[in-house]
């Protein structure tokens, strides 16, 4: 019995070997099978591997360049607020700090010199200065505009720079400084970067005649030692450069105030549509509450502002003016004689 199994499987043995030399095919067959399993094994598992990886690579730079937070502002806000990134220096931790864009549009002697140091008496603002008093900066509007790109990127250094947080950056432009010239293409850069305006005149436009003709004045013969002064920080100095009384010319004195009065006018036509603010130099003399408007103009927080400055002319237009009579004549009984009668601090 016991050989008869035996013969068996020997006999089913040989048939198995010789079945398998007989087809090479499928012994080919089944150690591919075999090898393509493994692959497919392999390469799931190393695929995993890499997922896993690559997702701890996202997931680690988000953590480092991850977003600013959305700011808790009114939906208007949110194009006026603005995340500068300067070539010249690293916001390091006020990279999230956003900053709003404004430009100090305004005539000389209007009392804006005062109005800006005003303005960066505040913590967080930088007001940079009548930039484009150097003609080559305004020889044409590419070069305003690169100005401007600089400035608004924070990579405009001057003594208004700070090391703070900026929450408000921007210049002193007067109209006849190629502000007028090109007002269409500023205004639409104005649109297009969300830098709002802040307009600032001088309600008596006599008062700021004198002040034109005087400053006129210390500059060809400059009264204080030598040194030619727009603005001063003394009593005394403010008395010296007070004492010129300049005359007039009535002659041309309505045609004068009308041509100052219309370019205001246009002005403020201009960039109408410029988120902006109008005040008033006397309006701020008097009352400094206007100052708490204008810092919730730029959203940022309340400060009391000190400036140093120290007014020149003060007093009756009477006490300033040489020719005080004639023009008292030109002005009585037309729309400007309220110039006349304006007393103030």
């Amino acid at each position: 019995m016991d050989d008869d199994h035996f013969s068996f499987s020997k006999i089913q043995d040989s048939f198995s070997i010789k079945s398998v030399k007989k087809s090479p095919l499928v012994l080919r067959m089944i150690v591919l099978v075999f090898a393509m399993v493994c692959g497919v094994y392999i390469c799931s598992t190393w695929l995993k591997k890499i997922g896993t990886q690559t997702a701890a690579g996202f997931l680690s730079v988000k953590s480092v360049d991850r977003p600013c937070p959305e700011p808790a502002v009114e939906p208007w806000e949110i194009p006026y607020l603005h995340y500068p990134k300067p070539k010249t220096f690293s916001r390091a931790e006020c990279a999230c700090n956003p900053v709003r864009y404004f430009a100090i549009l305004t005539m000389q002697r209007s009392g804006s010199g005062w109005f800006e140091t005003l303005l960066n008496n505040h913590t967080n603002i930088s007001s940079n200065g009548e930039i484009f008093s150097v003609k080559n900066r305004r020889s044409n509007v590419s070069t305003i505009f690169q100005t401007l790109d600089q400035i608004y990127n924070l990579d405009w250094l001057s003594s208004a720079s700070k090391n703070e947080c900026i929450a408000a950056v921007g210049l002193k432009w007067m109209l006849n400084q190629g502000l007028m010239q090109h007002h269409e293409q500023i205004a639409n850069y104005f649109k297009m970067h969300s830098i709002s305006a802040i307009f600032l005149f001088r309600r008596n436009l006599l008062r700021r005649l004198i002040s034109v003709l005087a400053n006129s004045y210390d500059r060809d013969n400059k009264l204080l030692n030598g040194t030619h002064k727009s603005h001063v920080h003394s009593s005394r100095e403010a008395e010296i450069l007070a004492s010129y009384k300049p005359s007039i010319n009535t002659t041309l004195l309505i045609k004068d105030l009308k041509q100052v009065q219309n370019t205001t006018t246009i002005a403020l036509e201009s960039f109408k549509n410029t988120r902006h603010i109008v005040l008033y130099y006397e309006d701020i003399v008097k009352n400094r509450t206007k100052l708490i408007d204008l810092l919730e103009f730029l959203k940022v927080p309340y400060q009391e502002l000190k400036s140093c400055q120290v007014k020149i002319h003060k007093g009756s237009l009477s006490s300033q003016i040489n020719n005080w009579d004639d023009v008292q004549k030109t002005l009585n009984g037309t729309e400007y004689h309220g110039f006349l009668h304006d007393y103030p601090k």
